[in-house]
């Protein structure tokens, strides 16, 4: 069988792509393989993760260069790889609409918190789970989106949702959130995305 390859994009620990690769060895996502992961920030902890699990990890340093140069960057390892998904874990850059129309229906990107709350300009990282114990809220989740921003094309939002509890701190919370909701979820949307793929013939 024909695999989806995926790529991984990062920015700092990379938690989120433990778990994928961790789904991935224990074959929860049977139709896909990691073939690259790309960093956005040369220290990210996340390329150690990729090479302890044997898989080819680049910095592509978003500092110091335009928008157009970096989304060069990302484009030519891409490229290299021969990647026909891409998987936002915990990726901090803003991509822009023009690089993002050339992945239809294949970039998926996961927020700390069920969408439409604590989303948009701000909210990332634990400043989510901040805002989400200052409104105090009883129940916050993770949510995977398939981004598609091609005419017509549509939005698929995966979601599981997370109590939070007395006591909670936003670290704490940030720890159950991903435990309980991000770390199943990616899997699971990355897994959903690459049969589709493979089903198609991963042809963009």
């Amino acid at each position: 069988m024909s695999k989806a390859r995926i790529a991984v994009l990062v920015s700092g620990g990379g938690t989120n792509l433990e778990a994928l690769l961790n789904a991935q060895e224990a074959g929860k996502i049977p139709h896909g393989e990691i073939v690259v992961v790309l960093a956005s920030n040369p220290g990210a902890y996340a390329l150690e993760r990729a090479k302890n699990h044997g898989v080819p990890g680049f910095a592509v340093p978003r500092k110091g260069s335009t928008q157009e140069e970096f989304e060069a960057g990302l484009t030519e390892k891409l490229s290299e790889y021969r990647a026909d998904m891409i998987v936002l874990a915990g990726f901090l850059s803003i991509l822009s609409e023009d690089f993002v129309r050339r992945w239809p229906d294949r970039i998926l990107n996961v927020h700390p918190s069920l969408i439409p709350a604590f989303c948009g300009k701000g909210y990332y990282g634990l400043k989510v789970h901040e805002e989400a114990l200052r409104r105090g809220v009883k129940v916050t989740g993770a949510t995977v989106h398939f981004v598609n921003e091609i005419p017509d094309g549509g939005e698929i939002l995966l979601q599981k949702a997370v109590e939070i509890l007395p006591g909670d701190t936003p670290e704490i919370l940030q720890r159950r959130v991903m435990e309980q909701a991000e770390w199943l979820l990616l899997p699971q949307a990355a897994e959903l995305t690459a049969q589709r793929l493979t089903e198609k013939g991963n042809a963009l």
